[in-house]
């Protein structure tokens, strides 16, 4: 009798076993920002590259040309208590001032006019600058605000970055960004 309870406890427990790797291998991937299609550039992870100064380190990410025409390197982070209360980032002069595009070179330039944007919930404005030495790169910078607080991406890659914005703008519309930005900013 007990060698019957044995043998029925092992096939459960096989059996078992060999569902639960069915399920884990039948679930999606948990990264989608790392999916690829022409339609959805892949953005993997990648190291902060900068020193760090009073904002800390931030988040990396690039996008390789095969998925986003040239590579795309993107680097996220909050400044919290650093945006204009009232207004957010509403103007270019704000964004002029929250932006980091001095973490790629010095002498910046603005290209044109800035564009307001959207992120989630969050208002804000992009715009594209050059910068001298030691880059001597295109950028693009975005800021968008929540209240007091700013989250700025700055895009750096080939000679036009500011053609990526659209699929910079839905990389950041996405659930990882999301979860990510309410995180650091407490919601």
């Amino acid at each position: 009798m007990s060698k019957r309870i044995v043998t029925v406890a092992a096939v459960v427990l096989v059996a078992g076993i060999g569902g639960y790797a069915v399920f884990l291998a039948a679930k999606p991937p948990a990264d989608t920002h790392r999916m690829s299609s022409r339609a959805r550039p892949v953005w993997t992870e990648g190291a902060w590259p900068f020193p760090i100064d009073q904002w800390g380190s931030g988040w990396a990410f690039q996008c390789k040309a095969a998925d986003c025409g040239i590579d795309v390197n993107l680097y996220l982070r909050p400044k919290i208590c650093f945006c204009n209360c009232q207004t957010g980032v509403a103007d270019d002069e704000e964004l002029d001032r929250v932006n980091d595009v001095d973490l790629v070179g010095s002498e910046s330039s603005a290209l044109g006019p800035g564009r307001p944007i959207t992120v989630h919930w969050m208002k804000g404005r992009s715009r594209g600058y050059t910068v001298g030495a030691p880059s001597a790169k295109s950028v693009l910078s975005l800021a968008f605000n929540n209240r007091c607080d700013v989250i700025v991406a700055t895009v750096v890659g080939g000679d036009a970055p500011v053609a990526q914005e659209q699929a910079v703008l839905e990389f950041l519309n996405g659930d990882l960004v999301l979860r990510w930005a309410e995180q650091v900013l407490g919601l």
